[in-house]
């Protein structure tokens, strides 16, 4: 089947509204295959990550976490099995995303909600623990969704990210983006019949900060007590930063 956004992913990833755009594009038509997609993606490993992830958050009893980018829930579901008493929030921009995640396992403890990263609509100074998987590198505007992520949080607020990784060496990325587009593209082939599909991940981390400029962009946006993990040999990063007291 041929989809004609596909063809623009490279020229609309340098726009932060056509971005936005493709991402709704994009995301609707991967939705009913997304989890599917994640699992083959990283051999099986999604899973393991996104667990190491809520094990590392705070133990408080009742949070309000805003889950970014949330897709079909799976973040926001493991929020409410650590956080009972809490209030979890899943953001999204795309409604066939939530809809999966509403019609897969209904959690009760989830307040789904369609938005855009940069644009939450919360108060400042309103949540406790921010979480994405695989959020910020599609974010329109990175800067500014990270200047939002830093708005809503309280004071002594976390935030922690699951996402691709981009190593600082020109030829590494180089390597990166090779196999990224052939796996990407092989996997695009199998569940939907077009490459491009899932190639477009090489494309986003094209034109995503590399690591040192990720932290760097943190620390610009008030951010404080970066810490990063590696997986994947190397290819996935867990980030969490602190919104100081």
């Amino acid at each position: 089947m041929t989809h004609d956004f596909l063809s623009r992913i490279r020229a609309d990833l340098s726009d932060p509204g056509r971005t936005r755009l493709l991402n709704r594009q994009l995301f609707t038509l991967v939705a009913p295959r997304y989890d599917l997609a994640t699992r083959c993606l990283s051999l099986g490993r999604d899973a393991a990550w996104k667990n190491r992830l809520v094990a590392s958050l705070p133990e408080r009893p009742t949070p309000v976490c805003l889950d970014l980018a949330c897709g079909t829930g799976d973040l926001s579901r493991r929020l409410v099995e650590k956080y009972p008493a809490g209030t979890i929030i899943g953001l999204d921009l795309t409604e066939a995303m939530l809809a999966q995640a509403r019609q897969q396992a209904p959690s009760p403890g989830v307040h789904y909600r369609v938005g855009d990263m940069g644009h939450t609509g919360l108060a400042d100074n309103s949540v406790d623990i921010v979480t994405g998987g695989y959020a910020l590198r599609n974010a329109g505007d990175l800067q500014e969704a990270l200047q939002e992520v830093f708005r809503v949080l309280k004071p002594g607020g976390i935030a922690v990210f699951l996402d691709f990784s981009k190593p600082p060496h020109p030829r590494l990325q180089r390597l990166c983006h090779t196999l990224l587009k052939l796996w990407g593209g092989a996997w695009g082939w199998v569940l939907h019949r077009d490459a491009r599909v899932y190639a477009y991940i090489a494309d986003s981390l094209a034109r995503y900060p590399d690591r040192r400029q990720l932290a760097a962009l943190f620390n610009k946006s008030g951010f404080r007590n970066l810490r990063t993990r590696h997986a994947f040999a190397g290819l996935i990063e867990c980030l969490s930063a602190e919104k100081p007291r």
